[in-house]
């Protein structure tokens, strides 16, 4: 025979311990969070000079010019801040200047994508946009690298030249973050 209320309790407290591991592994993936914004749940604000500034901001070079000029790199790990939010604090990490490059860029017609990059010998994940001109060009925080790349993969092994890091793995969402392909470097 057991007794029913210590089998409970324990049952609770192995409860609570599952619960704790899941939040702190959640909690230790990566460059940040990596949680991407879904830009369709986005409702444009009614603030007349973000629309102004959206509707003036026509072409990714322009986007990322605006983003050089008036945003900083400070790390959000647990949160991706709508393109709203990183408008008015000025402050964000990659998610953040992808979920506002991409937003933007699409509202003047452009087709572009996500990718979220693994790293072989780090824990944290990078995000950067793709966008289709003639070619692919893509933006990197505010960095706007012109439409000279055939592939996704091509930008993505660009992209960890620049940073000196080899990737895992890379993921590329469309706008809808619908996973359009996966790469694996083995």
């Amino acid at each position: 025979m057991y007794n029913k209320k210590v089998y409970n309790n324990i049952g609770v407290n192995e409860m609570k311990k599952v619960i704790l591991l899941i939040t702190i592994l959640i909690l230790l993936t990566g460059c940040s969070n990596l949680a991407i914004f879904n830009l369709n749940n986005f409702t444009i604000p009614d603030d007349e000079l973000f629309i102004m500034m959206i509707n003036n901001l026509k072409t990714p070079e322009e986007i990322c010019q605006y983003m050089a000029d008036n945003f900083e790199y400070e790390e959000h790990p647990y949160i991706t801040l709508n393109p709203y939010q990183l408008y008015k604090i000025k402050k964000g990490d990659c998610n953040d200047f992808a979920a506002f490059a991409q937003f933007v860029s699409k509202r003047h017609g452009y087709e572009n994508w996500q990718i979220i990059i693994s790293f072989l010998n780090d824990k944290y994940r990078h995000s950067i946009v793709i966008y289709k001109e003639n070619k692919y060009s893509f933006s990197d925080y505010e960095m706007y690298f012109l439409p000279e790349y055939n592939t996704f993969l091509e930008i993505v092994e660009y992209d960890c030249l620049l940073r000196r890091e080899n990737w895992l793995k890379y993921t590329v969402y469309d706008y809808d973050m619908n996973i359009v392909k996966q790469g694996y470097n083995n």
